[in-house]
């Protein structure tokens, strides 16, 4: 089922299967911004992470002495949502736990995905609740994928990444199993823009951790930003599918990731995990602008 939001600028839909965002379509330039989950290339459009944002080492992690399996990036991406409230401009969506869950993830929770439309500006918000008496550990992260080349014209590597910082970024790579290897590259920015080459992303995913940026664009060959996503999260990526030519870059703001290669702890020892104590909420968002 798809919930629509509208108004003079842009269509939104979307999915209630794993609450995904699966159109941005601007009306006036007659425009689709987000990736239409063809499978040729990837089959998704912005799948909400949870309780987990990438891989597992082994596929699996340990909590309380037992171990569980988990694929990446957890299961609500995958599982059907409950419609809470819509109206013109803004929509919720809820997933509780249930037996299905608490077999491979023993928490409670509520997890609770919101957009709200506002001129050119989309906002997606989460809000985790634990509504248990003991303490639940959880990652959140989103995998919007946008259009690159706009509308066909043009090729990718015509294109330019403009981050807001000045600096150059150190950004990490992960190893085939989708774990995080421990060397860092640098990425050199001229005013924090990069133009996207053929090979950017040959070896997956720019991994960009310590908050070095809080906004990233996409802009067209003569370098005008035509959409940003901007974010308050500790790290994020930016990825293509590897030799593929895929018509589309994903800009992810995180709240955890995947493990390293190195890593033999339990699920409270993950880096950039999050804690929530009993009864209480975790909120966060992040803003999708158009032009």
């Amino acid at each position: 089922m798809q919930v629509i939001l509208e108004n003079e600028e842009l269509r939104i839909e979307i999915n209630r299967f794993g609450a995904e965002l699966t159109r941005i379509y601007g009306k006036k330039n007659d425009t689709e911004y987000l990736w239409n989950a063809d499978p040729k290339y990837w089959k998704r459009s912005s799948p909400v992470l949870f309780p987990f944002v990438g891989s597992l080492k082994n596929k699996e992690y340990r909590f309380e002495g037992k171990t569980y399996p988990m694929g990446q990036h957890g299961f609500a991406r995958d599982m059907e949502f409950v419609i809470d409230s819509q109206s013109e401009s803004e929509a919720w969506f809820s997933l509780t736990s249930n037996e299905e869950t608490l077999e491979k993830y023993p928490f409670d929770f509520v997890l609770r995905v919101g957009y709200q439309l506002q001129g050119k500006e989309l906002k997606v918000l989460w809000q985790v609740e634990n509504p248990a008496q003991k303490e639940m550990y959880f990652s959140i992260g989103g995998h919007p994928a946008f259009m690159c080349p706009l509308k066909q014209e043009g090729k990718q590597s015509d294109y330019y990444l403009k981050f807001d910082s000045a600096k150059p970024l150190s950004y990490g790579l992960v190893n085939e199993q989708g774990l995080m290897m421990e060397t860092e590259e640098i990425l050199q920015t001229e005013n924090g823009i990069v133009k996207i080459t053929d090979n950017m992303f040959d070896r997956d995913a720019l991994v960009i951790e310590r908050r070095q940026a809080t906004a990233v664009s996409l802009c067209t060959p003569d370098q005008k930003e035509y959409l940003t996503v901007r974010f308050d999260a500790p790290l994020f990526g930016v990825w293509s599918p590897a030799g593929k030519g895929a018509p589309f870059i994903c800009i992810e703001p995180w709240y955890g990731r995947c493990d390293r290669a190195s890593f033999n702890g339990s699920l409270e020892e993950r880096e950039y995990g999050n804690t929530l104590k009993a009864k209480e909420t975790f909120k966060t968002e992040y803003t999708i602008l158009i032009g």
